[in-house]
């Protein structure tokens, strides 16, 4: 470890690994309902795997490339990163076996039962035998690895059978694929609260296929592929359709190398010698899980599959989504947003007000076009259908399709071939650059023949499903300064102009990045001349080495940096002499926290941003991001107040300390907050009501948590 390039950063890919740490711990948290704390083993688990096949797998490729390249944030070379992940990741695996240990115990209190085969009472054990023989056995196919039959491909994160055969005094290896299409899940009531994991019922009684035979060792075994595909478009060529390229591209991933081992309770020397050089892998590659599934997904499964009594006693109350104050569902969307600005956050509001609001425009006489760029969207997408509709019905709509969504391509692929067909001008970005902003612009022609606009500028994805498990925020403005900005965006993205000049837009990548580094130097300059001087951001990471300098200087200038982070923090908080003004918070709840917020100074002088942008370089310097001010007065205020209610969160908060590890945010005697809770409350309380009493004008955030921390300890 050497050349680190300042003393108060760290390495991103641990970071990482400490957030998903913590969304392990709600798993272990019993103040969190039974059901969910499953979702939550399941989630670690699918990030973990998403984290391998694309951080894992990359580094991974850095070392074989150039191995002496060193990583700026924490001098180390990219196999000492790799060493540190793994020993993190091994560490991470047993914690988990804990958890799921522990989840075992409890879940059998309250008569939910998963079953091994040795707990199977006679019936029970004849049931699963005869299931066995009938149902799977004729499904498999299991192989003996001889010269004849060379050890097969494993498909990514797919699960087999591993064990070692003696045959007429030969030894030899085989491997059994357990299908896909199996069910994971075998009930043994009707309750549907007893159960064994179907590859535990193949692993048991794979005796069975091979009767003549010995089977002196056998496992479950699990493959992570390397999924960090490098899209060249120099490769294409001149004649080839974009989107005909990205299905040959997506073909390849599934081939990759292997990147890491999992194997299911135990494995003996001499077969981990052979599974590793069958898969050229290290063996600290290989991870064992003793008491966890491989696979932990089946939970969701589970999860629908248990009574509705139980299930509404182990889960999250349902959480309805909320109409806006400023906005009357029941009449015209459009006539109100040119009357006055809306805000919107998800999930607390209602996604299908901004739906909605798509679906007029598609209809409205008045409406000439429509122009958006979509990064994500839903399976039988909404905002698809009424873009379609648009078009068949003259509207002149465009799209600029992403196509390269990480594990989202073939979506996209297929939204824009459903565009295309309707008569939408679709068009793909940008060779170098990708396009993660979230614009939506309304053109409109008013009675007066005058050209009007509504702006939509969003911090998440154009998707209907991710809206009700992510806290977004999304802006929808009449402004005319933002709607000629966003015309001016869309003009500058059909002539690849990726460095546009615009009035209010702070637009990535060459301009965003410069915008945050000038106000910064403004409160940098406030705090010199003695006056107050504060930086909050809200996000998802932050990586960017020039944005963490220049915040390091701020906090050495005197400036108030307040930061919420999710995930990835390459900067250490409270560092003497470097860092000792910045405190960082990261809050991981029943919703995933993605909203980007940027507020610079206080008072009725702050500039308030909401953005599509974290502060990492691929943000900063290789995307197409998008951050647009919020100028009203009252919508400011209510973003600064968010901030500061996430902020001041003690349950589910973490503060990020120097070392790198995280504490819970200290908690007083007066005041528990759970802000996410608390914005279930707040958008109830501000939902749209018929006049007279929808016009008493409240602030969305006033003493919101002082009240709810009263019914709290009343309750109590």
């Amino acid at each position: 470890m050497k050349n680190k390039k300042y003393p108060f950063t760290q390495n991103r890919e641990i970071s990482w690994l400490k957030f998903n740490q913590r969304v392990l711990e709600e798993a272990a948290d019993p103040r969190v309902e039974l059901l969910e704390r499953l979702k939550f083993l399941a989630i670690f688990t699918s990030n973990l795997d998403e984290f391998f096949m694309v951080r894992v797998g990359s580094i991974l490729d850095m070392s074989l490339v150039d191995n002496k390249q060193i990583d700026a944030k924490s001098g180390m070379s990219p196999s000492e990163q790799l060493e540190a992940i793994y020993k993190e990741a091994e560490r991470l695996y047993k914690m988990r076996d804990n958890i799921s240990r522990n989840l075992g115990k409890t879940l059998r209190e309250v008569q939910i039962e998963p079953l091994s085969f040795k707990n199977l009472n006679k019936k029970q054990s004849k049931f699963i035998t005869t299931f066995f023989e009938k149902e799977l056995a004729p499904l498999l196919a299991p192989q003996i690895i001889d010269i004849h039959h060379p050890f097969p491909f494993l498909i990514n994160k797919e699960q087999y059978i591993f064990f070692r055969i003696v045959e007429e005094g030969k030894t030899r290896y085989g491997i059994v694929p357990i299908p896909s299409y199996l069910p994971r899940i075998i009930y043994l009531n009707e309750e549907k609260t007893q159960f064994i994991l179907t590859e535990n019922v193949i692993l048991t009684l794979l005796d069975k296929l091979f009767s003549k035979s010995k089977i002196p060792f056998k496992t479950i075994i699990r493959v992570t592929r390397n999924a960090d595909i490098n899209l060249n478009a120099g490769d294409i060529e001149d004649d080839e359709d974009y989107r005909s390229f990205m299905k040959t591209i997506l073909k390849k991933r599934m081939r990759l190398s292997p990147i890491r081992l999992e194997i299911y309770k135990n494995i003996d020397p001499d077969a981990l010698d052979y599974l590793c050089k069958q898969l050229h892998l290290h063996k600290s590659q290989v991870f064992i899980s003793k008491h966890t599934a491989l696979d932990p997904s089946y939970l969701f499964k589970l999860i629908d599959d248990v009574p509705a009594d139980i299930r509404r006693a182990l889960t999250y109350k349902p959480l309805v989504p909320a109409t806006d104050r400023r906005l009357n569902p029941d009449a015209l969307l459009i006539d109100q947003i040119l009357d006055h600005d809306v805000l919107l956050a998800y999930p607390y509001q209602d996604i299908q007000l901004f739906i909605n609001l798509l679906k007029e425009a598609a209809s409205d006489d008045r409406v000439l076009s429509i122009s958006i760029t979509i990064y994500r969207l839903a399976k039988n997408s909404q905002i698809v259908k009424y873009l379609c509709r648009a078009a068949e019905n003259g509207k002149n709509v465009t799209v600029l399709m992403e196509l390269r969504a990480r594990f989202d391509e073939q979506n996209n692929i297929q939204a824009a071939e459903r565009l295309e067909e309707s008569g939408v001008n679709v068009f793909y970005g940008f060779e170098d650059y990708k396009v993660h902003s979230k614009l939506m612009l309304i053109t409109l022609k008013s009675k007066e023949d005058k050209i009007q606009t509504i702006t939509q500028i969003g911090t998440g994805n154009y998707n209907e499903k991710t809206s009700h498990q992510y806290t977004d925020l999304s802006l929808i403005t009449s402004n005319p300064v933002i709607g000629a900005d966003a015309t001016e965006f869309f003009k500058n993205m059909n002539v690849a102009n990726l460095s546009g000049d615009y009035k209010k837009l702070i637009v990535s990548p060459f301009k965003l990045k410069e915008a945050v580094m000038h106000m910064l130097d403004e409160q940098i300059q406030l705090a010199q001349e003695g006056k107050p001087a504060r930086a909050w951001f809200k996000m998802n990471s932050v990586t960017d080495l020039d944005l963490i300098a220049k915040i390091a200087q701020a906090s050495q200038a005197g400036v108030e940096v307040r930061m919420i982070v999710r995930g990835i923090c390459c900067l250490l908080p409270g560092l003497a002499g470097y860092t000792d003004h910045v405190e960082i918070h990261s809050i991981v709840g029943r919703f995933l926290e993605h909203g980007r917020i940027y507020i610079f100074g206080e008072g009725q002088e702050a500039k308030v941003y909401i953005s599509s942008a974290d502060f990492m370089t691929r943000n900063t310097e290789r995307r197409v991001e998008v951050g647009v001010p919020v100028e009203n007065p009252e919508l400011k205020q209510e973003l600064i107040d968010y901030f500061d209610l996430e902020f001041r969160d003690n349950l589910k908060g973490r503060k990020l300390l120097p070392s790198g590890f995280y504490t819970k945010v200290d908690q007083d005697n007066e005041e528990l907050i759970d802000s996410q809770e608390s914005f279930i409350e707040l958008a109830k309380e501000h939902r749209y009501i018929p006049t007279p009493v929808a016009e008493k004008k409240t602030n969305w955030f006033q003493n919101l948590g002082q009240r709810l921390s009263k019914r709290r300890r009343k309750d109590k």
